[in-house]
């Protein structure tokens, strides 16, 4: 994850349980168990946990996530509860298949400084067209 994304990410999610007025320690004291929750989330271990695989997110439903498989692009959200991606129609957990291929589709830089610096120069740079299909629908609608 990059540093940007996870200090807006986890004000996002602070600010407004403290503006609510809940305990400052409290809500602060969550940090570790889910630092630890997330480091479970990604163990390379094929664990589902069975009837409640719909229920609370498992490695095998966060690895889904990362999967190369052109089914389970951009699937797998959810970071705890998967009843989210169920609502929004993103969730995917096949049955009898377990994900094997990772990483992304796009160009990555070398080195921490290049991958640090990725996402912002990306602003700068024209849209990028991650595969065919996009492609095609995008000069479909543009009329090329």
């Amino acid at each position: 994850m990059h540093p940007v994304n996870d200090l807006v990410n986890k004000l996002a999610q602070a600010t407004p349980v403290l503006l609510l007025g809940y305990n400052p320690t409290v809500t602060l004291s969550t940090a570790p168990i889910l630092t630890l929750y997330a480091i479970f989330l990604h163990a390379n271990v094929n664990w589902d946990f069975g009837p409640l695989r719909s229920v609370v997110a498992t490695p095998v439903f966060h690895r889904w996530h990362h999967s190369r498989d052109r089914d389970a692009w951009d699937k797998n959200f959810a970071g705890l509860f998967p009843f989210w991606d169920i609502l929004f129609g993103t969730y995917y957990m096949p049955k009898g298949r377990w994900p094997e291929n990772f990483g992304i589709c796009e160009p990555m830089p070398a080195g921490y400084l290049g991958q640090f610096w990725e996402p912002f120069a990306a602003l700068f740079r024209r849209p990028r067209r991650a595969d065919p299909q996009s492609a095609a629908l995008v000069e479909k609608e543009a009329g090329t």
